[in-house]
């Protein structure tokens, strides 16, 4: 049984012990502030390894250096085109020459991840399974799932987003105790000041994006999961009953889908109260979310939804989908915004209508917001990393079944595992 510490104790160990390596598709400004956070609190060496540095959505890109070491294995050259061999093969060359302690997984199924478990576990390096996934993010099939309890078996402790997250790996296998909280969070600074600024200069920074006085924000992709379909039509109802004080509904995104959204904006007759602002830079991102007076996020599915984050640290009340796995966590209803059942209309303007009418309501959810999310920023991660990394390294590898390596070997050995 491993000996309990307190967090002091934990912290001194881990400065001498954790050389930790953080494997990703393409360093974004979430994995920066993240990795950044764990380095300046002193918890030991920390290196981002991605898999290419180019993006097909730029705006997600970390074009400012930090303090965390960044190696790119295929320099300028799309994730897509890189072949499942030629992956492994970088990837096990900068592992050998690196020789991490630590080994810290996203999740299961990025490309290159299996092949990372696969060379921990031959060496007796010890895995930090990070992940967001829970339950009802996906259709689940039976035989996925018990491949991918045995990948879990091969992890010695998790990192992971919330509560969703952590019930899901505790589903898969994972020992509740060896599971620790703060992987899903953003840089809450940059977002906080950024919106403070745009309220204070709110006329010029609502001139320079061209956005409407009052209105509802939105930000994703445009994809079928992130529900814009459902969200106009929510608007539609919303905006009847609001009548000529109706706020706006601004999405910031894009995606081939752009089109369609905008015709169902025109045969339901909003599409002056529809604006498609298009993709917006992180610099501008916490602009717009300064000047809204409501956040929403109608997702059917969401591993998480590090959006919520950003607004809520910007202080704005926020209208969440159940389906969302930050919401148990992120949201009170009633107290810092609502949820909502993401396949119903009607229950979505409703909850529109609601911090509408009330005058009093946004700023007072905002402000609640502000608060709640101060205890998500990135120092969150550095802790829950830093004591994940401390549980791994207590407990050593994993104990490794044949069953079990021979299904990490396959999934290594294959595309997309």
């Amino acid at each position: 049984m491993l000996k309990k510490s307190k967090p002091s104790e934990l912290f001194a160990s881990t400065q001498q012990l954790i050389t930790a390596v953080w494997l990703v598709n393409n360093v974004s400004h979430y994995h920066r502030v993240r990795a950044d956070a764990f380095v300046k609190a002193g918890c030991g060496s920390f290196s981002l390894v991605e898999l290419s540095n180019t993006n097909d959505l730029s705006v997600l890109q970390s074009g400012e250096p930090g303090v965390t070491r960044v190696h790119t294995l295929f320099p300028g050259q799309a994730i897509g085109t890189i072949s499942q061999a030629a992956l492994r093969r970088a990837l096990i060359t900068y592992l050998e020459e690196s020789r991490p302690g630590v080994c810290c997984l996203n999740g299961w199924a990025l490309p290159g991840t299996a092949a990372m478990l696969d060379w921990a576990v031959a060496h007796g390096v010890p895995c930090v399974l990070m992940s967001e996934s829970n339950q009802h993010d996906h259709s689940r099939n039976w035989l996925k799932e018990q491949l991918k309890a045995r990948f879990v078996a091969q992890c010695s402790a998790g990192l992971a987003g919330g509560t969703e997250s952590r019930r899901y790996l505790v589903e898969l296998g994972m020992a509740p105790e060896s599971i620790f909280d703060g992987y899903d969070v953003v840089d809450n600074e940059h977002f906080r000041a950024g919106a403070e600024a745009a309220r204070r200069d709110r006329l010029r920074c609502r001139a320079q994006l061209a956005v409407p006085e009052e209105y509802f924000f939105a930000c994703a992709r445009f994809e079928p999961k992130k529900n814009f379909h459902r969200l106009i039509e929510a608007f539609a109802l919303y905006a009847s009953a609001a009548g000529p004080s109706a706020w706006k509904l601004v999405i910031a995104g894009d995606g081939p889908s752009r089109p369609e959204l905008e015709a169902l904006a025109r045969s339901l007759h909003v599409e002056d109260g529809v604006i498609f602002a298009g993709l917006k830079t992180y610099q501008e991102l916490p602009v717009i979310y300064g000047l809204a007076k409501a956040f929403i996020h109608a997702s059917t599915t969401e591993q998480w939804g590090l959006v919520v984050n950003e607004a809520m640290a910007a202080g704005l009340a926020v209208l969440v989908s159940k389906r969302c796995g930050c919401a148990p966590d992120l949201v009170k209803d009633g107290v810092n915004g609502f949820t909502f059942d993401p396949r119903d209309a009607g229950e979505i303007a409703e909850k529109m209508l609601t911090v509408h009418r009330d005058a009093s309501l946004p700023e007072r959810m905002g402000r609640r917001s502000a608060e709640m999310i101060a205890e998500w920023g990135p120092e969150r991660f550095g802790r829950g990393l830093m004591h994940a990394a401390e549980f791994a390294l207590n407990r050593g590898p994993a104990k490794e079944t044949l069953l079990s390596r021979a299904v990490v070997r396959l999934m290594a050995a294959t595309s997309n595992s």
